[in-house]
């Protein structure tokens, strides 16, 4: 049983994605489930096979703590490590390949709390890793792209696990926009050189340590463009899966 925890910014795409690629792994004779982490959703664009909602709910939380949204958001993160045992007692009852983990809409809520590591070793840290959704409305511009990156590689440096990059949504892109940004995280050159044709002289500069930074440490690599609309991209999700977990052999199922 292998645990792909999708992560990224609010409005990335997560659990659209989710949804899309549990259809694809089914209809590729696939056997997943989907985990629901997110305690405040309201609706989901599936039906999950675990739900984090069944021992935990943000409304409830908000009710016996006298909290606002926002806080209540900030103690259900937490809560989620206390109820994590009564969760994996139920997924211990699952035979699958796949666990596809949804995980809170709000991105520190779970990259930054310690609750997020508890939650990864309580579903087996050495069989997990991450797919990280990069919105690209937020990476129009080299700027945007490279504080989208960094957040990203904070993200694995605080999980410590492997991680696909994936620019999501790419059905609301141009191609010239989709090969741009994809050349960006690519080959940093190309974006080298759109950081110093950029406008903003300030901003410029900042971007530029960031991007040295993030080049010293290996980050750039490769990103795969994705659309859940359009199912594009689902077969590299699966391929960087088993490259991960198998070293590029197909799972044995049963």
């Amino acid at each position: 049983m292998k645990n792909l925890f999708f992560v990224g910014t609010a409005g990335s795409g997560k659990s659209t994605l989710v949804g899309a690629y549990k259809q694809w792994l089914d209809d590729s004779g696939v056997d997943a489930i989907i985990v629901n982490m997110d305690p405040g959703a309201d609706t989901l664009p599936y039906e999950p096979d675990i739900d984090i909602r069944e021992w935990l709910s943000l409304e409830d939380v908000m009710d016996e703590y006298q909290l606002g949204p926002n806080g209540a958001q900030i103690v259900a993160a937490d809560l989620m490590a206390v109820n994590i045992r009564s969760m994996m007692e139920v997924l211990s009852t699952y035979k699958t390949d796949y666990v596809l983990v949804d995980t809170p809409g709000q991105l520190e809520l779970f990259a930054f709390r310690e609750s997020s590591n508890i939650t990864v070793n309580a579903f087996g840290r050495a069989d997990s890793m991450l797919v990280y959704l990069s919105d690209p409305s937020l990476c129009r511009t080299p700027n945007g792209f490279i504080s989208a990156m960094t957040l990203g590689a904070l993200v694995q440096f605080r999980l410590q696990l492997p991680m696909l990059n994936l620019l999501s949504k790419c059905d609301t892109l141009s191609e010239e926009d989709e090969g741009r940004m994809i050349d960006w995280f690519s080959v940093p050159d190309v974006l080298y050189g759109d950081l110093l044709d950029a406008d903003s002289v300030p901003q410029t500069v900042v971007g530029m340590e960031l991007f040295k930074a993030m080049e010293n440490t290996g980050v750039f690599g490769d990103i795969r463009a994705v659309s859940a609309q359009d199912y594009v991209g689902m077969e590299n999700i699966y391929a960087s899966s088993q490259l991960v977990f198998f070293g590029g052999e197909d799972c044995n199922r049963e």
